[in-house]
Protein backbone atom coordinates (compact mmCIF):
# COMPACT_ATOMS: atom_id res chain seq x y z
CA UNK A 1 0.00 0.00 0.00
CA UNK A 2 1.13 3.81 -0.66
CA UNK A 3 2.20 5.81 1.61
CA UNK A 4 0.73 9.83 1.98
CA UNK A 5 4.16 11.57 2.90
CA UNK A 6 2.86 15.00 4.47
CA UNK A 7 -0.06 16.76 5.88
CA UNK A 8 -0.31 18.49 2.33
CA UNK A 9 -0.85 15.53 0.59
CA UNK A 10 -3.33 14.14 2.82
CA UNK A 11 -5.11 17.70 2.56
CA UNK A 12 -5.54 17.62 -1.18
CA UNK A 13 -6.97 13.72 -1.31
CA UNK A 14 -9.54 15.30 1.04
CA UNK A 15 -10.01 18.77 -1.04
CA UNK A 16 -10.21 16.59 -4.28
CA UNK A 17 -11.19 13.02 -4.05
CA UNK A 18 -14.26 12.36 -5.68
CA UNK A 19 -15.22 9.64 -2.75
CA UNK A 20 -14.25 12.47 0.08
CA UNK A 21 -17.19 11.82 1.97
CA UNK A 22 -16.31 7.95 2.34
CA UNK A 23 -12.53 8.72 3.49
CA UNK A 24 -12.02 7.94 6.88
CA UNK A 25 -8.72 7.57 9.29
CA UNK A 26 -7.98 3.99 11.00
CA UNK A 27 -5.20 3.22 13.34
CA UNK A 28 -4.61 -0.31 13.61
CA UNK A 29 -1.91 -2.73 11.87
CA UNK A 30 -3.18 -2.07 8.64
CA UNK A 31 -5.75 -3.69 5.88
CA UNK A 32 -3.63 -6.99 5.99
CA UNK A 33 -4.42 -7.88 9.67
CA UNK A 34 -8.08 -5.84 9.55
CA UNK A 35 -9.49 -7.69 6.80
CA UNK A 36 -7.83 -11.00 6.63
CA UNK A 37 -11.53 -12.21 6.06
CA UNK A 38 -14.42 -10.30 5.29
CA UNK A 39 -16.85 -12.60 6.82
CA UNK A 40 -15.40 -13.03 10.42
CA UNK A 41 -14.32 -11.02 13.52
CA UNK A 42 -11.29 -9.97 11.84
CA UNK A 43 -13.37 -7.32 9.65
CA UNK A 44 -14.78 -5.68 13.02
CA UNK A 45 -13.90 -4.23 16.05
CA UNK A 46 -14.46 -4.37 19.63
CA UNK A 47 -15.67 -2.35 21.86
CA UNK A 48 -12.44 -1.66 24.32
CA UNK A 49 -14.12 -1.37 27.70
CA UNK A 50 -17.00 -4.18 27.49
CA UNK A 51 -15.19 -6.33 24.67
CA UNK A 52 -18.31 -6.85 22.79
CA UNK A 53 -17.78 -6.99 19.39
CA UNK A 54 -19.13 -4.07 17.29
CA UNK A 55 -20.07 -4.40 12.91
CA UNK A 56 -17.58 -2.46 11.52
CA UNK A 57 -14.44 -0.93 12.15
CA UNK A 58 -13.73 2.09 14.35
CA UNK A 59 -12.46 4.72 12.20
CA UNK A 60 -12.95 8.22 12.26
CA UNK A 61 -14.11 10.86 9.19
CA UNK A 62 -11.76 12.70 6.97
CA UNK A 63 -14.54 14.02 5.50
CA UNK A 64 -14.79 18.27 6.08
CA UNK A 65 -18.11 19.25 7.92
CA UNK A 66 -20.07 22.27 6.15
CA UNK A 67 -20.11 24.57 8.76
CA UNK A 68 -16.25 24.24 9.22
CA UNK A 69 -14.92 28.03 8.50
CA UNK A 70 -11.09 27.32 8.67
CA UNK A 71 -8.70 25.42 6.82
CA UNK A 72 -9.00 22.06 5.02
CA UNK A 73 -5.42 21.42 6.35
CA UNK A 74 -6.24 21.93 9.73
CA UNK A 75 -9.62 20.03 9.65
CA UNK A 76 -7.19 16.70 8.46
CA UNK A 77 -4.43 17.94 11.01
CA UNK A 78 -7.15 17.50 13.45
CA UNK A 79 -8.49 14.17 12.54
CA UNK A 80 -4.51 12.87 13.04
CA UNK A 81 -3.88 14.03 15.99
CA UNK A 82 -6.92 13.82 18.09
CA UNK A 83 -6.32 10.10 18.03
CA UNK A 84 -2.53 10.15 17.49
CA UNK A 85 -2.12 8.24 21.17
CA UNK A 86 -3.59 5.07 19.58
CA UNK A 87 -0.60 4.43 18.10
CA UNK A 88 1.32 4.21 21.64
CA UNK A 89 -1.35 2.76 23.48
CA UNK A 90 -2.85 -0.38 21.41
CA UNK A 91 0.92 -1.87 20.72
CA UNK A 92 3.32 -2.45 18.13
CA UNK A 93 3.07 -1.79 14.58
CA UNK A 94 -0.24 0.17 15.21
CA UNK A 95 0.02 3.29 12.43
CA UNK A 96 -3.01 5.59 10.79
CA UNK A 97 -3.52 4.63 7.53
CA UNK A 98 -6.72 6.13 5.01
CA UNK A 99 -9.59 3.94 3.68
CA UNK A 100 -12.94 4.24 1.51
CA UNK A 101 -15.79 2.54 3.55
CA UNK A 102 -19.01 2.76 4.12
CA UNK A 103 -21.03 3.65 8.08
CA UNK A 104 -22.56 0.90 9.22
CA UNK A 105 -23.11 1.81 12.90
CA UNK A 106 -21.43 4.20 15.72
CA UNK A 107 -19.70 2.96 18.90
CA UNK A 108 -20.73 3.32 22.12
CA UNK A 109 -18.79 6.60 22.41
CA UNK A 110 -20.55 7.97 18.91
CA UNK A 111 -17.64 7.30 16.67
CA UNK A 112 -18.30 5.60 13.07
CA UNK A 113 -18.09 2.25 12.52
CA UNK A 114 -17.03 1.40 8.65
CA UNK A 115 -16.95 -1.16 6.41
CA UNK A 116 -13.75 -0.89 4.57
CA UNK A 117 -14.61 -0.91 0.19
CA UNK A 118 -10.85 0.18 -0.22
CA UNK A 119 -7.59 0.39 2.11
CA UNK A 120 -5.78 3.93 0.03
CA UNK A 121 -2.32 4.63 1.54
CA UNK A 122 -0.36 4.64 4.89
CA UNK A 123 -0.03 7.74 5.99
CA UNK A 124 3.91 8.80 6.93
CA UNK A 125 5.39 9.83 10.67
CA UNK A 126 5.77 13.13 8.68
CA UNK A 127 2.36 13.81 8.12
CA UNK A 128 1.52 12.95 12.01
CA UNK A 129 4.37 15.65 13.22
CA UNK A 130 2.97 18.71 10.88
CA UNK A 131 -0.47 17.75 12.09
CA UNK A 132 0.75 18.15 15.57
CA UNK A 133 2.76 21.24 14.93
CA UNK A 134 -0.92 22.92 12.75
CA UNK A 135 -2.87 21.81 16.10
CA UNK A 136 -0.01 23.18 18.76
CA UNK A 137 0.01 26.37 16.27
CA UNK A 138 -3.41 27.17 17.84
CA UNK A 139 -2.73 28.08 20.63
CA UNK A 140 -5.77 26.56 22.78
CA UNK A 141 -5.32 25.14 26.11
CA UNK A 142 -8.36 22.97 25.75
CA UNK A 143 -7.04 21.46 22.41
CA UNK A 144 -5.83 18.05 22.99
CA UNK A 145 -5.68 14.83 21.83
CA UNK A 146 -8.81 12.19 22.89
CA UNK A 147 -6.46 9.93 25.05
CA UNK A 148 -8.74 9.06 28.12
CA UNK A 149 -5.09 8.16 30.07
CA UNK A 150 -4.46 12.09 30.19
CA UNK A 151 -5.11 13.62 33.37
CA UNK A 152 -7.08 16.86 33.42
Amino acid sequence: MPAIGDLDELTELVERSPEAEQLYVRWSQGPAVDLRDEDSAAAASRDSLTGVPLPGLSANPLAVEPWWDRPVRLWVARRLYDYRHLGDTRGPGVRPWVLIGDRCGRRPDNEPLVRCRHPVAWIADAALHQAQEAVEAQGSVEWGPLDRRASA
